[in-house]
Protein backbone atom coordinates (compact mmCIF):
# COMPACT_ATOMS: atom_id res chain seq x y z
CA UNK A 1 0.00 0.00 0.00
CA UNK A 2 1.50 3.28 -0.92
CA UNK A 3 2.83 5.06 2.27
CA UNK A 4 1.69 8.92 3.47
CA UNK A 5 5.13 9.44 4.05
CA UNK A 6 6.68 12.52 2.61
CA UNK A 7 9.80 9.94 1.11
CA UNK A 8 7.01 8.85 -1.32
CA UNK A 9 3.97 9.40 -3.77
CA UNK A 10 0.88 8.84 -3.37
CA UNK A 11 -1.36 8.14 -5.78
CA UNK A 12 -4.85 10.34 -6.02
CA UNK A 13 -7.19 7.58 -5.31
CA UNK A 14 -4.83 6.50 -2.01
CA UNK A 15 -4.49 10.33 -0.92
CA UNK A 16 -8.57 11.00 -1.35
CA UNK A 17 -8.76 7.84 1.16
CA UNK A 18 -6.31 9.07 3.66
CA UNK A 19 -8.12 12.43 3.39
CA UNK A 20 -11.42 10.62 4.25
CA UNK A 21 -9.73 8.58 7.44
CA UNK A 22 -8.16 11.50 8.59
CA UNK A 23 -11.50 13.97 8.42
CA UNK A 24 -13.46 11.01 10.25
CA UNK A 25 -10.70 10.57 12.91
CA UNK A 26 -10.87 14.32 13.53
CA UNK A 27 -14.99 14.66 13.53
CA UNK A 28 -14.85 11.52 15.90
CA UNK A 29 -12.50 13.33 18.52
CA UNK A 30 -14.28 16.59 17.70
CA UNK A 31 -17.31 15.29 18.81
CA UNK A 32 -16.17 13.88 22.11
CA UNK A 33 -14.27 17.03 23.32
CA UNK A 34 -17.04 19.10 22.45
CA UNK A 35 -19.38 17.17 24.13
CA UNK A 36 -17.15 17.64 27.70
CA UNK A 37 -17.25 21.33 26.77
CA UNK A 38 -21.00 21.40 26.32
CA UNK A 39 -21.57 19.50 29.68
CA UNK A 40 -19.34 22.61 31.83
CA UNK A 41 -21.53 24.92 29.41
CA UNK A 42 -24.73 23.05 30.87
CA UNK A 43 -23.77 23.23 34.29
CA UNK A 44 -22.88 26.91 33.65
CA UNK A 45 -26.56 27.78 32.45
CA UNK A 46 -28.21 25.87 35.22
CA UNK A 47 -26.10 27.68 38.09
CA UNK A 48 -26.53 31.11 36.21
CA UNK A 49 -22.68 31.30 35.95
CA UNK A 50 -21.81 33.06 33.05
CA UNK A 51 -18.06 35.06 32.73
CA UNK A 52 -18.79 37.72 30.15
CA UNK A 53 -17.18 41.65 30.37
CA UNK A 54 -19.15 43.54 28.32
CA UNK A 55 -22.00 45.34 30.36
CA UNK A 56 -24.60 45.86 27.09
CA UNK A 57 -28.05 44.55 28.24
CA UNK A 58 -28.44 44.07 24.15
CA UNK A 59 -25.86 41.45 24.04
CA UNK A 60 -26.94 38.53 22.16
CA UNK A 61 -28.03 35.16 22.73
CA UNK A 62 -24.46 33.62 22.12
CA UNK A 63 -22.35 35.84 24.29
CA UNK A 64 -23.45 33.92 27.92
CA UNK A 65 -22.80 30.35 25.83
CA UNK A 66 -19.53 31.76 24.57
CA UNK A 67 -18.51 33.04 28.10
CA UNK A 68 -19.83 29.79 29.71
CA UNK A 69 -18.30 27.54 27.38
CA UNK A 70 -14.58 29.44 28.29
CA UNK A 71 -15.50 29.04 31.93
CA UNK A 72 -16.14 25.17 31.41
CA UNK A 73 -12.22 24.62 29.78
CA UNK A 74 -11.53 26.55 32.21
CA UNK A 75 -12.35 24.76 35.21
CA UNK A 76 -10.10 21.72 34.41
CA UNK A 77 -6.92 24.19 35.08
CA UNK A 78 -5.05 25.00 38.03
CA UNK A 79 -5.26 28.77 37.97
CA UNK A 80 -9.06 29.06 36.72
CA UNK A 81 -9.55 33.13 37.46
CA UNK A 82 -6.04 33.64 35.46
CA UNK A 83 -7.34 31.09 32.88
CA UNK A 84 -10.69 33.08 32.49
CA UNK A 85 -8.91 36.91 32.38
CA UNK A 86 -6.40 35.65 29.62
CA UNK A 87 -9.43 33.87 27.40
CA UNK A 88 -11.88 36.81 27.93
CA UNK A 89 -9.79 38.62 25.95
CA UNK A 90 -9.01 36.78 23.43
CA UNK A 91 -12.41 35.67 22.66
CA UNK A 92 -14.59 37.52 19.98
CA UNK A 93 -18.20 37.78 21.11
CA UNK A 94 -19.48 38.46 17.99
CA UNK A 95 -17.81 35.14 16.82
CA UNK A 96 -20.81 32.56 17.22
CA UNK A 97 -18.93 29.08 16.22
CA UNK A 98 -15.66 28.60 17.81
CA UNK A 99 -14.11 25.16 18.90
CA UNK A 100 -12.09 23.89 21.60
CA UNK A 101 -9.17 24.23 19.27
CA UNK A 102 -9.75 27.77 19.70
CA UNK A 103 -10.14 27.92 22.92
CA UNK A 104 -6.97 26.09 23.61
CA UNK A 105 -4.73 28.42 20.74
CA UNK A 106 -5.89 31.35 23.09
CA UNK A 107 -4.73 29.92 26.15
CA UNK A 108 -1.59 29.01 24.62
CA UNK A 109 -1.28 32.44 23.34
CA UNK A 110 -1.84 34.13 25.76
CA UNK A 111 1.22 32.09 27.54
CA UNK A 112 3.14 33.18 24.49
CA UNK A 113 2.55 36.66 25.05
CA UNK A 114 3.10 36.98 28.81
CA UNK A 115 6.31 35.24 28.66
CA UNK A 116 7.77 37.20 25.87
CA UNK A 117 6.93 40.01 27.80
CA UNK A 118 8.50 38.91 30.93
CA UNK A 119 11.45 37.47 29.43
CA UNK A 120 11.97 41.30 28.42
CA UNK A 121 12.77 41.56 32.22
CA UNK A 122 15.99 39.29 32.98
CA UNK A 123 18.84 41.91 32.50
CA UNK A 124 21.09 42.42 35.77
CA UNK A 125 21.84 45.34 37.45
CA UNK A 126 25.14 46.75 36.58
CA UNK A 127 26.12 45.83 40.48
CA UNK A 128 24.98 42.51 40.44
CA UNK A 129 27.67 40.11 41.15
CA UNK A 130 29.37 37.31 38.59
CA UNK A 131 26.97 34.49 39.82
CA UNK A 132 23.60 36.79 39.77
CA UNK A 133 24.63 37.96 36.07
CA UNK A 134 25.21 34.43 34.77
CA UNK A 135 21.54 33.30 36.60
CA UNK A 136 20.41 36.30 34.27
CA UNK A 137 21.67 34.78 31.18
CA UNK A 138 20.85 31.27 32.25
CA UNK A 139 17.28 32.77 32.56
CA UNK A 140 17.13 34.09 28.77
CA UNK A 141 18.52 31.30 27.20
CA UNK A 142 15.46 28.82 29.52
CA UNK A 143 12.75 30.74 28.27
CA UNK A 144 14.06 31.30 25.01
CA UNK A 145 13.60 27.52 24.72
CA UNK A 146 10.62 27.74 26.36
CA UNK A 147 8.87 30.21 23.79
CA UNK A 148 9.93 27.70 21.04
CA UNK A 149 8.14 25.49 22.67
CA UNK A 150 4.95 27.25 23.28
CA UNK A 151 5.42 28.37 19.22
CA UNK A 152 5.58 24.70 18.28
CA UNK A 153 2.67 23.68 20.60
CA UNK A 154 0.44 26.60 18.90
CA UNK A 155 1.82 25.58 14.98
CA UNK A 156 0.56 22.45 15.66
CA UNK A 157 -2.48 22.64 18.03
CA UNK A 158 -4.97 22.15 14.65
CA UNK A 159 -3.27 18.79 15.11
CA UNK A 160 -5.51 17.88 18.67
CA UNK A 161 -8.28 16.67 17.30
CA UNK A 162 -7.10 14.36 14.83
CA UNK A 163 -4.48 12.24 16.25
CA UNK A 164 -3.54 10.69 19.77
CA UNK A 165 0.39 10.88 19.08
CA UNK A 166 -0.22 14.76 18.24
CA UNK A 167 -1.61 15.58 21.67
CA UNK A 168 1.27 13.59 23.32
CA UNK A 169 3.70 15.94 21.47
CA UNK A 170 1.77 18.88 22.72
CA UNK A 171 1.93 17.65 26.16
CA UNK A 172 6.13 16.89 25.99
CA UNK A 173 6.40 20.53 24.79
CA UNK A 174 4.27 22.39 27.00
CA UNK A 175 5.41 20.47 30.20
CA UNK A 176 8.93 21.46 29.06
CA UNK A 177 7.82 24.88 28.67
CA UNK A 178 6.82 24.61 32.06
CA UNK A 179 9.70 23.17 33.73
CA UNK A 180 11.83 25.80 31.72
CA UNK A 181 10.73 28.35 33.39
CA UNK A 182 10.89 26.49 36.51
CA UNK A 183 14.24 26.13 36.62
CA UNK A 184 15.11 29.67 35.78
CA UNK A 185 13.48 30.37 39.34
CA UNK A 186 15.65 27.33 41.09
CA UNK A 187 19.17 28.52 39.61
CA UNK A 188 18.82 32.00 41.62
CA UNK A 189 19.80 32.26 44.86
CA UNK A 190 17.28 33.11 48.17
CA UNK A 191 17.53 37.24 48.00
CA UNK A 192 16.17 37.47 44.32
CA UNK A 193 13.79 34.36 44.36
CA UNK A 194 10.70 35.98 45.09
CA UNK A 195 11.36 38.64 42.29
CA UNK A 196 12.19 36.24 39.50
CA UNK A 197 9.06 34.25 40.68
CA UNK A 198 7.16 37.15 40.52
CA UNK A 199 8.24 37.95 36.94
CA UNK A 200 7.19 34.49 35.66
CA UNK A 201 4.15 34.05 37.89
CA UNK A 202 1.51 34.76 35.06
CA UNK A 203 3.46 32.84 32.35
CA UNK A 204 3.89 29.88 34.48
CA UNK A 205 0.61 29.96 35.41
CA UNK A 206 -0.96 30.29 31.57
CA UNK A 207 1.81 27.80 30.49
CA UNK A 208 0.33 25.19 33.45
CA UNK A 209 -3.19 26.05 31.67
CA UNK A 210 -2.83 25.32 28.57
CA UNK A 211 -1.36 22.15 29.90
CA UNK A 212 -4.40 20.76 31.39
CA UNK A 213 -6.02 21.80 28.28
CA UNK A 214 -4.34 19.37 26.48
CA UNK A 215 -4.30 16.73 29.17
CA UNK A 216 -8.08 16.94 28.91
CA UNK A 217 -7.59 16.57 24.87
CA UNK A 218 -5.92 13.68 25.19
CA UNK A 219 -7.71 11.69 27.92
CA UNK A 220 -10.83 11.80 24.92
CA UNK A 221 -8.52 11.09 22.74
CA UNK A 222 -7.22 7.87 24.42
CA UNK A 223 -10.87 7.02 25.36
CA UNK A 224 -11.53 6.49 21.77
CA UNK A 225 -8.57 4.28 21.27
CA UNK A 226 -7.68 5.81 17.93
CA UNK A 227 -3.65 4.24 18.19
CA UNK A 228 -0.73 6.91 18.21
CA UNK A 229 0.33 8.10 15.04
CA UNK A 230 2.83 10.42 14.36
CA UNK A 231 2.77 14.83 13.55
CA UNK A 232 4.02 13.80 9.98
CA UNK A 233 1.69 10.69 9.59
CA UNK A 234 -0.98 12.37 7.65
CA UNK A 235 -3.44 9.89 8.82
CA UNK A 236 -2.24 6.83 7.00
CA UNK A 237 -3.58 3.41 9.14
CA UNK A 238 -0.37 1.81 8.09
CA UNK A 239 1.93 4.16 9.46
CA UNK A 240 4.22 2.09 7.17
CA UNK A 241 7.20 4.59 8.48
CA UNK A 242 7.36 4.24 12.12
CA UNK A 243 9.25 7.15 11.90
CA UNK A 244 9.96 10.85 13.44
CA UNK A 245 10.08 13.14 10.48
CA UNK A 246 13.35 14.55 10.90
CA UNK A 247 14.96 11.15 10.05
CA UNK A 248 14.94 10.25 6.35
CA UNK A 249 15.00 6.54 5.79
CA UNK A 250 18.54 6.14 4.87
CA UNK A 251 19.02 6.52 9.17
CA UNK A 252 16.50 3.35 10.19
CA UNK A 253 19.15 1.52 11.36
CA UNK A 254 22.63 2.94 11.57
CA UNK A 255 23.70 1.66 14.55
CA UNK A 256 23.19 -2.09 13.23
CA UNK A 257 25.43 -1.22 10.33
CA UNK A 258 28.95 -2.79 9.98
CA UNK A 259 30.12 0.33 8.78
CA UNK A 260 28.78 3.68 9.11
CA UNK A 261 30.03 6.45 7.21
CA UNK A 262 31.11 9.46 9.62
CA UNK A 263 30.43 12.88 7.92
CA UNK A 264 33.37 14.53 10.49
CA UNK A 265 36.15 12.96 12.03
CA UNK A 266 37.30 14.39 15.25
CA UNK A 267 40.76 13.15 16.55
CA UNK A 268 43.39 14.75 18.69
CA UNK A 269 46.33 13.18 17.09
CA UNK A 270 45.12 15.12 13.91
CA UNK A 271 44.11 11.86 12.36
CA UNK A 272 40.81 13.06 11.70
CA UNK A 273 39.70 16.85 10.01
CA UNK A 274 38.83 18.06 13.21
CA UNK A 275 40.90 18.23 16.76
CA UNK A 276 37.87 19.02 18.76
CA UNK A 277 34.04 18.24 19.40
CA UNK A 278 33.40 22.05 19.07
CA UNK A 279 34.92 22.10 15.52
CA UNK A 280 33.26 19.52 14.34
CA UNK A 281 29.76 20.78 15.47
CA UNK A 282 30.29 24.17 13.84
CA UNK A 283 29.91 21.82 10.52
CA UNK A 284 26.59 20.18 11.15
CA UNK A 285 23.36 22.31 9.13
CA UNK A 286 21.12 23.69 11.18
CA UNK A 287 18.15 22.27 11.92
CA UNK A 288 18.66 19.13 9.08
CA UNK A 289 16.48 16.40 8.77
CA UNK A 290 19.69 14.37 7.44
CA UNK A 291 21.43 12.77 10.16
CA UNK A 292 25.07 13.65 10.74
CA UNK A 293 27.67 11.25 11.87
CA UNK A 294 30.47 12.64 13.98
CA UNK A 295 33.24 9.75 14.77
CA UNK A 296 34.84 11.06 18.02
CA UNK A 297 38.36 8.87 18.00
CA UNK A 298 39.32 7.95 21.92
CA UNK A 299 41.08 10.12 23.68
CA UNK A 300 40.45 12.37 26.15
CA UNK A 301 38.76 15.65 25.15
CA UNK A 302 38.82 18.54 27.22
CA UNK A 303 36.31 21.10 26.15
CA UNK A 304 32.46 21.92 27.34
CA UNK A 305 30.30 20.72 24.45
CA UNK A 306 27.23 22.31 23.38
CA UNK A 307 24.53 20.72 20.48
CA UNK A 308 22.65 23.52 20.37
CA UNK A 309 18.84 24.25 19.68
CA UNK A 310 19.14 24.23 15.88
CA UNK A 311 21.72 22.11 15.80
CA UNK A 312 19.26 18.78 14.68
CA UNK A 313 19.69 14.75 14.05
CA UNK A 314 23.56 14.60 15.22
CA UNK A 315 24.70 10.95 16.39
CA UNK A 316 28.12 11.05 17.88
CA UNK A 317 30.04 7.59 18.07
CA UNK A 318 33.26 7.15 20.06
CA UNK A 319 35.39 3.92 20.75
CA UNK A 320 33.97 3.11 23.73
CA UNK A 321 32.33 4.72 26.86
CA UNK A 322 35.94 4.56 28.88
CA UNK A 323 38.27 5.37 25.84
CA UNK A 324 36.40 8.32 24.19
CA UNK A 325 35.65 10.74 27.30
CA UNK A 326 34.83 14.21 27.15
CA UNK A 327 35.62 16.11 30.38
CA UNK A 328 34.84 19.75 31.86
CA UNK A 329 34.78 21.02 35.40
CA UNK A 330 32.12 23.69 35.55
CA UNK A 331 30.50 24.07 38.85
CA UNK A 332 27.96 26.05 41.01
CA UNK A 333 30.98 27.05 43.91
CA UNK A 334 32.44 28.80 41.21
CA UNK A 335 29.76 30.62 39.96
CA UNK A 336 28.43 28.93 37.30
CA UNK A 337 24.23 27.95 37.76
CA UNK A 338 23.52 24.21 37.06
CA UNK A 339 21.99 24.14 34.01
CA UNK A 340 25.03 25.48 32.39
CA UNK A 341 27.31 23.42 34.71
CA UNK A 342 27.35 20.10 32.04
CA UNK A 343 30.37 19.24 30.74
CA UNK A 344 28.12 18.27 27.39
CA UNK A 345 24.88 19.68 26.45
CA UNK A 346 22.52 18.55 24.34
CA UNK A 347 19.57 20.85 23.40
CA UNK A 348 18.91 19.98 19.68
CA UNK A 349 16.24 17.18 19.04
CA UNK A 350 17.09 13.98 17.57
CA UNK A 351 20.61 13.57 19.10
CA UNK A 352 22.40 10.01 19.72
CA UNK A 353 25.24 8.92 21.29
CA UNK A 354 26.85 5.48 21.57
CA UNK A 355 30.24 4.34 23.02
CA UNK A 356 31.14 7.50 24.53
CA UNK A 357 31.92 9.17 28.56
CA UNK A 358 30.90 12.60 29.86
CA UNK A 359 32.65 13.55 32.63
CA UNK A 360 32.79 16.63 35.15
CA UNK A 361 35.36 16.45 37.40
CA UNK A 362 34.53 19.09 40.22
CA UNK A 363 34.80 16.64 42.76
CA UNK A 364 32.43 16.81 45.48
CA UNK A 365 33.10 19.72 47.37
CA UNK A 366 32.18 21.98 44.55
CA UNK A 367 28.81 20.49 44.62
CA UNK A 368 26.35 20.75 41.59
CA UNK A 369 28.47 19.88 38.75
CA UNK A 370 26.95 18.19 35.60
CA UNK A 371 28.29 15.87 33.87
CA UNK A 372 25.89 15.58 30.37
CA UNK A 373 22.62 17.58 30.08
CA UNK A 374 20.32 16.83 27.88
CA UNK A 375 16.65 18.76 26.78
CA UNK A 376 16.72 17.10 23.29
CA UNK A 377 13.47 15.62 22.68
CA UNK A 378 14.00 12.21 21.29
CA UNK A 379 17.51 12.29 22.59
CA UNK A 380 19.07 8.51 23.01
CA UNK A 381 22.39 7.76 24.93
CA UNK A 382 23.87 4.17 24.18
CA UNK A 383 26.31 2.33 26.15
CA UNK A 384 27.70 5.83 27.18
CA UNK A 385 28.89 7.01 30.75
CA UNK A 386 28.69 9.47 32.75
CA UNK A 387 30.59 10.32 35.97
CA UNK A 388 30.57 12.94 38.80
CA UNK A 389 29.32 13.65 42.11
CA UNK A 390 26.30 16.11 42.92
CA UNK A 391 23.83 16.21 39.77
CA UNK A 392 26.06 13.80 37.82
CA UNK A 393 23.45 13.31 34.73
CA UNK A 394 20.57 15.92 33.96
CA UNK A 395 17.54 14.42 32.00
CA UNK A 396 16.46 18.40 32.11
CA UNK A 397 12.84 17.61 30.07
CA UNK A 398 10.90 16.20 26.68
CA UNK A 399 11.29 12.44 25.98
CA UNK A 400 14.75 10.54 26.54
CA UNK A 401 16.40 7.22 26.27
CA UNK A 402 19.15 5.40 28.02
CA UNK A 403 20.60 1.44 27.33
CA UNK A 404 23.64 -0.06 29.14
CA UNK A 405 24.66 3.33 30.14
CA UNK A 406 26.85 3.51 33.10
CA UNK A 407 25.85 6.25 35.82
CA UNK A 408 28.01 7.52 39.20
CA UNK A 409 27.32 9.98 41.50
CA UNK A 410 26.24 11.17 45.09
CA UNK A 411 23.48 13.25 45.62
CA UNK A 412 20.94 13.19 43.40
CA UNK A 413 22.66 12.16 40.35
CA UNK A 414 20.26 11.28 38.39
CA UNK A 415 17.46 14.41 38.34
CA UNK A 416 15.37 16.31 36.20
CA UNK A 417 11.92 16.61 34.39
CA UNK A 418 12.11 14.51 31.26
CA UNK A 419 10.05 11.46 30.28
CA UNK A 420 12.84 9.50 30.81
CA UNK A 421 13.37 5.50 30.73
CA UNK A 422 17.04 3.77 32.02
CA UNK A 423 17.42 0.39 30.23
CA UNK A 424 19.85 -2.32 31.67
CA UNK A 425 21.72 0.66 33.00
CA UNK A 426 24.44 0.25 35.64
CA UNK A 427 23.99 2.77 38.65
CA UNK A 428 26.38 3.21 40.83
CA UNK A 429 26.69 5.35 43.70
CA UNK A 430 30.36 6.72 45.47
CA UNK A 431 31.71 7.81 48.48
CA UNK A 432 30.05 11.91 49.12
CA UNK A 433 31.69 14.48 51.00
CA UNK A 434 31.04 13.88 54.63
CA UNK A 435 28.52 14.54 56.36
CA UNK A 436 26.49 13.69 52.73
CA UNK A 437 23.88 11.11 51.98
CA UNK A 438 23.66 9.26 48.61
CA UNK A 439 20.09 10.21 47.02
CA UNK A 440 20.25 8.31 43.45
CA UNK A 441 16.77 10.31 41.56
CA UNK A 442 15.61 13.60 42.11
CA UNK A 443 12.49 13.95 39.86
CA UNK A 444 10.95 17.54 39.22
CA UNK A 445 7.67 17.24 38.69
CA UNK A 446 5.82 20.36 39.77
CA UNK A 447 2.46 20.15 37.63
CA UNK A 448 0.06 16.99 38.09
CA UNK A 449 -0.95 17.69 33.97
CA UNK A 450 3.04 16.96 32.72
CA UNK A 451 3.76 13.58 31.27
CA UNK A 452 6.87 12.94 33.17
CA UNK A 453 8.83 11.11 35.43
CA UNK A 454 11.88 8.56 35.63
CA UNK A 455 12.19 5.23 35.00
CA UNK A 456 14.89 2.66 35.89
CA UNK A 457 14.14 -0.56 34.10
CA UNK A 458 16.49 -3.85 34.51
CA UNK A 459 20.21 -3.37 35.14
CA UNK A 460 21.65 -3.00 38.83
CA UNK A 461 22.12 -0.76 41.50
CA UNK A 462 25.68 -1.25 42.81
CA UNK A 463 28.22 0.16 45.49
CA UNK A 464 31.38 2.00 43.54
CA UNK A 465 34.89 0.78 45.47
CA UNK A 466 35.37 3.45 47.74
CA UNK A 467 31.64 3.07 48.91
CA UNK A 468 32.19 -0.51 49.82
CA UNK A 469 31.98 -1.00 54.39
CA UNK A 470 31.37 3.07 54.16
CA UNK A 471 28.11 3.92 57.25
CA UNK A 472 26.94 6.05 54.39
CA UNK A 473 23.38 5.37 53.54
CA UNK A 474 22.48 5.46 50.04
CA UNK A 475 18.22 6.23 49.20
CA UNK A 476 16.80 5.26 45.82
CA UNK A 477 15.78 9.02 46.03
CA UNK A 478 14.02 11.82 46.96
CA UNK A 479 11.18 13.92 46.03
CA UNK A 480 12.34 17.86 44.55
CA UNK A 481 8.90 18.74 43.68
CA UNK A 482 5.75 17.89 44.76
CA UNK A 483 4.83 15.60 42.17
CA UNK A 484 7.66 13.76 41.81
CA UNK A 485 7.55 10.32 39.90
CA UNK A 486 10.27 7.33 40.18
CA UNK A 487 9.81 4.32 39.18
CA UNK A 488 11.76 1.11 39.62
CA UNK A 489 11.00 -2.27 37.59
CA UNK A 490 12.91 -5.49 37.67
CA UNK A 491 16.51 -3.57 38.87
CA UNK A 492 18.68 -5.82 41.13
CA UNK A 493 19.73 -3.93 44.32
CA UNK A 494 22.76 -5.64 44.73
CA UNK A 495 23.57 -6.39 48.47
CA UNK A 496 22.81 -3.60 51.26
CA UNK A 497 23.84 -1.18 49.73
CA UNK A 498 20.19 0.95 49.81
CA UNK A 499 18.79 1.55 52.96
CA UNK A 500 15.60 -0.60 54.09
CA UNK A 501 13.50 3.01 54.26
CA UNK A 502 14.42 3.49 50.66
CA UNK A 503 13.42 7.25 50.26
CA UNK A 504 14.85 10.62 51.70
CA UNK A 505 12.12 12.85 52.55
CA UNK A 506 13.03 16.16 50.49
CA UNK A 507 12.85 18.76 53.95
CA UNK A 508 11.19 17.49 56.96
CA UNK A 509 10.52 13.64 57.91
CA UNK A 510 7.93 13.29 55.25
CA UNK A 511 7.15 13.42 51.68
CA UNK A 512 3.99 15.11 50.08
CA UNK A 513 1.16 12.92 49.19
CA UNK A 514 0.88 13.71 45.61
CA UNK A 515 4.31 11.80 44.67
CA UNK A 516 4.14 8.92 42.82
CA UNK A 517 7.23 6.37 43.59
CA UNK A 518 6.99 2.50 42.58
CA UNK A 519 8.97 -0.22 43.08
CA UNK A 520 8.10 -3.17 41.27
CA UNK A 521 9.40 -6.74 41.18
CA UNK A 522 12.90 -5.59 41.96
CA UNK A 523 15.51 -8.12 43.00
CA UNK A 524 18.32 -8.30 45.38
CA UNK A 525 18.97 -7.54 49.14
CA UNK A 526 18.12 -4.31 48.75
CA UNK A 527 14.89 -4.33 47.11
CA UNK A 528 13.25 -5.81 50.15
CA UNK A 529 10.17 -3.74 51.13
CA UNK A 530 9.59 -4.66 54.51
CA UNK A 531 10.89 -1.46 56.29
CA UNK A 532 10.17 0.91 53.58
CA UNK A 533 9.01 4.38 54.46
CA UNK A 534 5.01 4.50 54.94
CA UNK A 535 4.51 7.42 52.29
CA UNK A 536 0.72 7.44 50.58
CA UNK A 537 2.63 8.50 47.49
CA UNK A 538 4.99 5.24 47.44
CA UNK A 539 3.39 2.52 45.49
CA UNK A 540 4.66 -1.05 46.24
CA UNK A 541 1.99 -3.49 45.06
CA UNK A 542 0.43 -2.09 41.90
CA UNK A 543 -0.57 -4.27 39.41
CA UNK A 544 1.44 -4.64 36.17
CA UNK A 545 -1.10 -3.11 33.66
CA UNK A 546 -0.63 0.24 35.95
CA UNK A 547 2.76 0.11 36.19
CA UNK A 548 3.20 -0.62 32.36
CA UNK A 549 2.13 2.67 32.23
CA UNK A 550 5.50 3.84 32.58
CA UNK A 551 7.47 1.40 30.39
CA UNK A 552 9.32 2.60 26.99
CA UNK A 553 5.66 2.52 24.69
CA UNK A 554 3.77 3.79 26.99
CA UNK A 555 5.48 6.86 28.68
CA UNK A 556 7.85 8.28 26.28
CA UNK A 557 5.79 6.33 22.60
CA UNK A 558 9.20 4.75 21.42
CA UNK A 559 7.48 2.55 19.50
CA UNK A 560 7.09 5.46 17.06
CA UNK A 561 10.72 6.42 17.31
CA UNK A 562 13.32 4.40 18.93
CA UNK A 563 13.38 1.93 16.28
CA UNK A 564 14.56 4.85 13.62
CA UNK A 565 17.53 4.72 16.37
CA UNK A 566 18.67 1.54 15.49
CA UNK A 567 19.26 1.17 19.56
CA UNK A 568 17.68 -1.77 20.83
CA UNK A 569 15.06 -1.26 23.62
CA UNK A 570 12.28 -3.11 25.76
CA UNK A 571 9.09 -1.74 24.50
CA UNK A 572 7.09 -3.14 27.38
CA UNK A 573 7.63 -5.12 30.79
Amino acid sequence: MASASPYGKVNPMDQEKLNHQRKRKKRIIMISISAFLLVGVVVGAVVGTTVGRSKDSTDNDQKPQVSAAIKAACEVTLYPNTCIGSLSSKSNSTQQNFTPEDIFKWAVQAAVEELTSASKRFIPEASADNFTTAAFANCRELLDLALDHLNDTLSSADEITSLDSAVEDLLTWLSAAGTYQETCMDDFGDSLNDTISNYLKMSSELTSNSLAMANQFSKFAKGFKLGRRLLADNGSDDNVSSMPDWLPRTGRSLLQLNGIKADAVVAKDGSGKYKTIKDAIKAVPQKSKKRFVIYVKKGVYKENVEISKNTWNVMMIGDGMTATVVTGSRNVVDGTPTFQSATFAVKGKGFIARDMGFQNTAGSAKHQAVALMSTADQSVFYRCRMDAFQDTLYPHSNRQFYRECVITGTVDFIFGNSAVVFQNCNIIPRLPMKGQQNTITAQGKSDPNQNTGITIQGGTLTAAGDLIGKSVKTYLGRPWKNYATTVFIHTNMVGNLITPVGWLPWVGNSAPDTIFYVEYQNSGVGSSTKNRVKWKGLKLNLPANQVSKFTVNSFIGGNNWLPATGVPFLQGL
